[in-house]
């Protein structure tokens, strides 16, 4: 493929990813979040076991950021399933990246519910201003700050300080949410959900933020052993999105 054919294929992909500005970012839930929970919702829970610990964790009057290790495909619906539809959730995402997984793409274009991450040209002034229109409006924005898959059952890579950077300006408490079981999935898998203590901003600095951040996910997360049992539809459901 030539140069200039790379270029326009590059252009018309950009073309496709809605203006950030055009999203709606807020605290309130849409129709078309609510109807698009109540449809997909069931059918997480019929495919998979979800537990989820420590709910009452969750600020009740404030919004907030709220960050998690990362496994797999799953855990944005599985912290999407462990929370009440208002506040409304919005995740960072690379939308080029996106694209390429369809159902994702079209459930995230549906819903709006996201703030785009352009990891090529990387997180300048114009993500920060997303982020903190989000979080102004009283909407959550959701996060995984390792900034890629784990590649191990029950750790946690080092965090990037955007969380904390974001946090801090506006003010909000830090959630972390401790996922577990999400690496590899076959049906009616058992996935844990832990939602800890929120970590307040006062008085820290965002380096304390981010290692305070750390030391509470791995606390979060138990050593991790795969379930013994049938491990029906492993490939396709670990590899589904």
């Amino acid at each position: 493929m030539s140069r200039s054919s790379d270029v326009d294929a590059a252009q018309e992909s950009r073309s496709r990813i809605p203006p950030a500005d055009l999203l709606p970012v807020q605290r309130e839930a849409t129709s078309t979040y609510r109807l698009m929970r109540f449809l997909l919702l069931p059918v997480f829970h019929v495919l998979f076991v979800f537990q989820v610990r420590g709910r009452d964790n969750a600020p009740k009057e404030s919004n907030f950021v709220l960050i998690a290790n990362h496994l797999n495909w799953l855990d944005s619906f599985a912290i999407t399933a462990s929370f009440p539809p208002e506040p409304r959730m919005h995740f960072l995402g690379d939308p080029t990246g996106l694209q390429t997984r369809r159902f994702q793409w079209a459930f995230i274009r549906r819903i709006g519910g996201y703030i785009p991450v352009n990891n090529r040209e990387g997180s300048g002034p114009r993500l920060y201003e997303h982020v903190n229109r989000c979080l102004q409006r009283g909407g959550i924005v959701v996060l995984f700050p390792e900034g890629h898959y784990g590649g191990v059952e029950g750790e946690v890579g080092p965090l990037k300080k955007g969380f904390a950077h974001f946090a801090v300006d506006n003010h909000v408490p830090v959630l972390p949410v401790g996922l577990s079981g999400t690496k590899d999935l076959w049906l009616r898998k058992k996935i844990l959900v832990f939602i800890g203590a929120p970590i307040s901003v006062e008085d820290r600095s965002v380096d304390e933020l981010v290692a305070e951040g750390q030391a509470q996910l791995e606390a979060l997360l138990p050593a991790y052993r795969d379930p013994r049992g049938p491990r029906l539809l492993r490939k396709w459901l670990t590899n589904l999105l």
